[in-house]
């Protein structure tokens, strides 16, 4: 029972940040995306398909989820988050931006998030998974965006950000926050299936740092 009262007070302390932070974040969230200076790499085709009324997949590491509302550009987008609590955060956050999210993970509810995906596609979301969630190993992608991608019928777009002014958290994943004014370049490319998302995500960190034209935060 000792346990209990700090216990209590965390999920509390929890419940409560995520019902504060769509109306405390939102305002703050919209001045950050205008502060920044953004580049796309390799988006051409992506914007085509989006432009024809098209969806897809987008795939990116877990911690480049924050900035999945800037990847959108304005789509429907419906990601999976996390059903642990720490996940009715992560929920909130993705809701101040506009994105939709479902609950579940390769852990817990797989099976039900898997199939809310495929509901959300269905009504007209693009879906964004995270190859790495919801709690790594961080960079080790698991086969479940390709297992999405064939049950809805839709292409695979792994893109990932770098900046050059951030901040990383401490958490499992270190997640990536831009800080304001940075410039920060968004690559993508379709997925090619004679390799796997890691040499791709290789491939697309290798286009980061040249575009950004200075050495990158060790993302590690």
């Amino acid at each position: 029972m000792a346990d209990a009262g700090p216990l209590t007070l965390r999920r509390r302390v929890l419940a409560a940040l995520a019902a504060l932070a769509p109306f405390l974040l939102r305002p703050l969230l919209r001045l950050l995306q205008a502060s920044l200076r953004i580049e796309y790499v390799g988006a051409e085709d992506l914007r085509a398909r989006w432009a024809r009324g098209e969806r897809v997949v987008l795939s990116l590491w877990h911690n480049r989820l924050l900035m999945v509302p800037i990847i959108g550009a304005g789509e429907p987008v419906c990601v999976m988050v996390s059903q642990h609590r720490d996940g009715e955060l992560g929920t909130a956050l993705l809701n101040a931006w506009g994105v939709t999210t479902v609950r579940g993970s390769a852990s817990r509810g797989a099976v039900g998030g898997f199939l809310r995906l495929v509901d959300a596609y269905r009504h007209g979301n693009n879906l964004a998974v995270i190859p790495d969630g919801p709690r790594g190993p961080r960079y080790v992608a698991k086969p479940g965006v390709i297992h999405l991608a064939k049950a809805v019928g839709a292409p695979i777009y792994p893109i990932a950000y770098a900046a050059n002014r951030v901040r990383q958290l401490r958490s499992w994943d270190r997640l990536i926050i831009p800080m304001p004014f940075a410039h920060v370049v968004f690559v993508g490319t379709e997925e090619d299936y004679r390799f796997g998302l890691e040499e791709l995500f290789d491939h697309i960190e290798i286009v980061e740092g040249y575009r950004i034209g200075e050495p990158l935060p060790p993302f590690v």
